[in-house]
């Protein structure tokens, strides 16, 4: 009996003993546990960056049309005449004083014999009265001939003198007439229209071709008021089309006046020889005026948000929590856009999952 209450005393005390062990046990695991739903999970995996600070250029763009810097028009100057020959066509390069088109020189030619035969007339004419003058001068002094017919023989002379040269000015008029029937370029270019044909008769200041004037074109850029006092002379453009194709160009002119309807003005904007083949009068093209260059603060494209109708940035703080600042955004380099005002210069920015969160939110942050 003795040995029994022993061995149950021992039994009751090692079943104490685990018990207080299995409690202690399941306190040690729970206390993580409850430490572990305690602490916030971050709401996001983020990347962020610094803000970066560049020299970026100023540049002002515009919309215009390219025109051709002088076009010639080229209209006959004599007229009733037929075409027999058109030498060029629209595109053709023409050197000052090539010939483009030949009227018919029947008409002309028959004036210019009539105008011959009529000077030669009018010359022995005067030739006879210069003869019949020259004795009237002899015998004037001892009183032969009276003052009357002296005056009639000087008179006679001086008018076939007078007759003489009319009829040489009339051959000039019919030589000048023949050397208009040859319709020639003014100016070095290219044809950019042309209304000749063979067998037309066509009156005198009829346009027959249109000439870009030295190949040269320029640019005519619509500025509003305010923006047209920042364009000088000598200012470099960079011009580009629809096409994707890229010209150089100088402003030579900005206009003294503005319209009177849409308030704007004109920028008048030299193009190399070359844009000829790349430009044509009549485009439309976009350019940009260039002002040189000042420092910026860039941020990714991809970090800017909208909302509520305002561009704003994520900026992670120490406390690993997105703040959100409302910016100003300016110029743009690529994917890279200026922020102008609203963001601190030493912001950590949000770019990856920029779209997804809102203010105060927890984040983690990953290379």
């Amino acid at each position: 009996m003795q040995v029994s209450s022993k061995s149950g005393c021992v039994t009751q005390r090692w079943g104490v003993v685990v018990l207080a062990l299995g409690i202690s046990m399941a306190h040690a695991q729970t206390k993580p546990d409850a430490d572990k739903a305690a602490s916030p999970r971050p709401a996001m995996t983020v990347t962020v960056t610094q803000v970066q600070s560049q020299n970026l250029s100023q540049r002002l763009s515009a919309n215009g049309t390219v025109a051709a810097w002088q076009e010639a028009s080229i209209g006959a100057e004599i007229g009733g005449l037929r075409l027999t020959e058109v030498r060029v066509n629209v595109g053709d390069q023409v050197k000052a004083g090539q010939v483009l088109a030949v009227f018919a020189t029947e008409t002309v030619q028959a004036g210019i014999n009539q105008a011959k035969a009529a000077l030669n007339e009018a010359k022995a004419v005067a030739s006879e009265t210069q003869a019949n003058a020259d004795r009237a001068r002899a015998l004037q002094p001892s009183g032969v001939i009276s003052a009357q017919q002296f005056n009639q023989y000087l008179t006679a002379e001086a008018t076939a003198k007078a007759r003489v040269e009319s009829a040489q000015a009339a051959l000039a008029v019919q030589e000048l007439l023949l050397r208009q029937t040859q319709v020639k370029a003014p100016d070095n270019g290219v044809i950019s229209a042309r209304t000749a044909s063979v067998g037309a008769v066509v009156g005198v200041g009829t346009e027959l071709f249109k000439l870009v004037r030295g190949n040269r074109l320029e640019w005519r850029a619509d500025l509003v008021s305010s923006e047209l006092f920042r364009v000088k002379p000598g200012q470099k453009v960079r011009i580009s089309t629809s096409s994707q194709a890229e010209v150089n160009g100088t402003v030579r002119m900005v206009a003294p006046t503005v319209d009177l309807q849409n308030r704007t003005g004109v920028v008048y904007v030299d193009l190399p020889a070359s844009a000829l083949g790349v430009l044509k009068p009549g485009m439309f093209a976009r350019g940009e005026f260039e002002f040189g260059s000042t420092a910026a603060k860039l941020v990714p494209q991809q970090s800017v948000v909208v909302r509520d109708g305002f561009q704003q940035v994520f900026v992670v703080g120490a406390d690993q929590r997105a703040k959100l600042y409302k910016v100003t955004v300016g110029r743009r380099q690529g994917e890279l856009l200026e922020i102008t005002q609203g963001l601190p210069d030493d912001a950590k920015v949000v770019v990856r999952g920029a779209g997804f969160l809102t203010a105060g939110d927890l984040v983690k942050v990953v290379p």
